[in-house]
């Protein structure tokens, strides 16, 4: 090797570690971008779903300013609809083993639906013959409480407090929900030292029936594996804008986050009627029937119902008997509302008033035809 060719300048090595290092760093900036632009849509939708337009045509903002803290769903939910929350403490007189009186303590939880003090909960939170009931409120206060109505078959009740400009959680629309879409309960598990506990899930399951006492079935409840236990009976379950869209009642402790709710549609005639006239009375049209799931759960092959609830008995002298309705015609239609389970038909009845003519139309041996029946109060 020559001198020339031993002192010539060797080529400077490619300096790949920094090629690689710049090209991760324009990535990183890059992917932040996209994901800031992500972040900011979800956020702006999340918004939208909490605002309201005022008669001016602005924008009002109603729960979280997003622009200095930025709260989860479920965060947003629950300030929201806490502060409606109640604790319900009710005290029982039964019969002892020696036929004595003895006293019985229940604790549940409710939710204030009116700003004057009516609260929704269970039949089972208030009992049938309540000696007291006590109402624990959010900022402290502890007040009596009157049953005002309950329904042991649909586990709802109404009870109503002395006060005045309470803090109210909306009611939501129980037919629009979805297999999947987020869930949250609010409630007092376990008694009042966990009051207002918030836990979420997803709708599980839509128009679930369950077996809770030897003759007794809940029919067409939500299931959720939002955690729900003892002292969450009557409390909310909640949609992601917070509104009710069901009642908490049962759980089965054999299996894991199998909780169930009272679908909320069927508690808005109820709660409108009590309002306005103090009481409630249920509207029948005088037929009693299974639906879908009712078969399913109880494993008749016997009968195949696609659509609609099946007639099992028409009462006589009923408005569905003087309508022309018999055994085995099968119920499709109300006002021109499709009906497939019996939460759907006292919904659409809980809203109509004695005397008032429904068209209903039914199908019996494969011929759908139409008739009007004449509703009347609940014997």
């Amino acid at each position: 090797m020559d001198s020339d060719e031993r002192y010539r300048p060797r080529p400077k090595k490619e300096r790949r570690g920094w090629k690689y290092f710049a090209a991760g760093l324009a990535g990183a900036i890059l992917g932040s971008i996209i994901m800031g632009t992500v972040a900011f849509s979800y956020l702006k939708d999340w918004t939208d779903d909490f605002n309201t337009v005022n008669g001016d045509g602005n924008v009002v903002q109603q729960v979280l300013n997003i622009k200095e803290n930025a709260p989860t769903t479920v965060e947003a939910v629950a300030e929201l609809v806490t502060p409606a929350v109640v604790g319900i403490t009710t005290v029982e007189v039964q019969q002892g083993f020696w036929q004595q009186p003895v006293e019985q303590t229940g604790v549940g939880s409710g939710v204030i639906v009116t700003k004057d003090g009516y609260i929704l909960t269970n039949q089972h939170v208030v009992t049938d013959n309540p000696k007291s009931i006590t109402v624990s409120l959010k900022d402290g206060r502890i007040v009596e409480g009157q049953k005002i109505w309950s329904d042991a078959a649909l586990d709802l009740a109404v009870v109503k407090i002395d006060a005045t400009n309470l803090p109210t959680a909306n009611l939501g629309d129980s037919d629009k929900i979805n297999v999947g879409e987020l869930a949250v309960a609010i409630g007092n598990p376990l008694g009042l030292t966990f009051e207002r506990t918030v836990t979420s899930g997803i709708i599980s399951a839509l128009n679930r029936s369950i077996m809770v006492g030897p003759s007794s079935i809940a029919e067409d409840l939500i299931q959720t594996d939002a955690s729900i236990n003892s002292g969450n009976s009557g409390g909310p379950l909640l949609n992601k804008r917070g509104e009710v869209i069901g009642i908490n009642t049962y759980k089965i402790d054999t299996g894991e986050g199998m909780g169930f709710a009272i679908p909320i549609n069927i508690a808005k005639p109820i709660i409108d009627q009590i309002v306005k006239d103090g009481s409630f009375q249920p509207i029948v049209m005088g037929v009693s029937c299974l639906d879908r799931e009712i078969v399913r759960f109880y494993g008749n092959s016997d009968i195949e119902l696609k659509e609609g609830i099946l007639i099992m008995e028409v009462q006589a002298g009923s408005g569905a008997q003087r309508g022309g309705l018999r055994t085995d015609d099968i119920i499709l239609e109300v006002d021109g509302v499709q009906v497939n389970t019996m939460l759907k038909l006292r919904e659409i009845l809980y809203a109509k008033s004695p005397g008032q003519m429904v068209k209903v139309t039914y199908q019996r041996n494969g011929q759908t035809h139409e008739t009007e029946v004449e509703l009347s109060l609940a014997e």
